[in-house]
């Protein structure tokens, strides 16, 4: 198994980083950023014995590790550092969603006006006023709050 490694080290070296990546990416969900550098780095310095640009040796292999790994460090840091801190806001369809009732007052967007569902109080809240007496739809369901439309 070490002569099959040995003779191929150029392969090993991509395949290995293959798997660093493929980790990073799958397991850890790209949390943190020290595997990616190295096995990209690997992929990159063992395609480079492989077209025969860089010697077969274990000095050139660690060395130009370190230096790939320390220049990909350099230039990915800061946008792979963006991408991890991008957040996507959705909005969540909760049960509430669609439930439909008349309501006794009018209501507006300041919340005023209630109404008792599933044995809670909720407000009601409005984007444009609703009079009282009028069949509304629930849009949005807030922490102690219906928005509701006019249907």
């Amino acid at each position: 198994m070490m002569d099959v490694l040995a003779e191929n080290i150029p392969q090993s070296l991509v395949a290995l980083g293959i798997v660093m990546l493929a980790i990073e990416v799958a397991i850890l969900g790209f949390a943190t950023f020290l595997m990616f550098f190295i096995g990209l780095s690997l992929v990159i310095t063992g395609s480079l014995m492989w077209l025969d640009i860089l010697p077969q040796t274990w000095g050139s292999i660690l060395l130009a590790n370190a230096i790939v790994s320390g220049l990909l460090a350099i230039a990915l840091w800061k946008p792979l550092r963006n991408l991890q801190n991008k957040s996507e806001v959705k909005s969540v369809k909760s049960d509430f969603d669609g439930v439909r009732f008349f309501c006794d007052t009018p209501i507006d967007s300041k919340g005023l006006s209630t109404h008792t569902y599933s044995g809670i109080t909720w407000k009601l809240k409005s984007e444009t006023p609703i009079p009282a007496g009028a069949e509304v739809e629930v849009v949005k369901a807030e922490v102690g709050t219906f928005w509701v439309k006019a249907v």
